[in-house]
């Protein structure tokens, strides 16, 4: 599997907060650290997609190129994420993307990818699976 990038990052609870406003996620356990602790967490939870932040930290457009995808053909087919423990304020992640397929049907090109983020201990948090799908240069 072709490593395309990787980035660390801080879980801030700022940030937290952020994500948790924008989704309109109301669970006080996103914002409020007493909250969070009697719901049993040690810090603010983040949100289920929390780990998106990891996009301010990278070079999109340089791993399209990398891929060979043509930036403005390019859409996000889908995305999943899969959470191995809880990811809370405090934490630092490391995120790093490959590709794990890469098929081409008809006009389309589809490159599946994963991205695994592992805290501050090296144990794994978060995997993350997205297909980008480029579509045929049109005529």
């Amino acid at each position: 599997m072709t490593v395309v990038d990787e980035v660390a990052f801080d879980v801030e609870r700022g940030k937290i907060k952020e994500f948790a406003t924008a989704t309109l996620a109301e669970d006080p356990v996103h914002t409020d650290p007493e909250a969070a602790r009697a719901a049993g967490f040690e810090d603010v939870l983040a949100t289920p997609t929390h780990v998106v932040v990891a996009g301010h930290h990278r070079d999109q457009r340089g791993f399209v190129d990398k891929l060979g995808l043509a930036y403005e053909r390019v859409v996000v087919g889908s995305v999943t994420w899969t959470y191995l423990r809880p990811v809370l304020a405090g934490d630092r992640l490391t995120a790093v993307r490959r590709v794990v397929d890469d098929v081409r049907k008809k006009s389309l090109r589809i490159v599946t990818l994963e991205t695994e983020y592992t805290d501050q201990h090296g144990e794994a948090a978060v995997r993350v699976r997205e297909a980008l799908i480029e579509r045929g240069a049109q005529s």
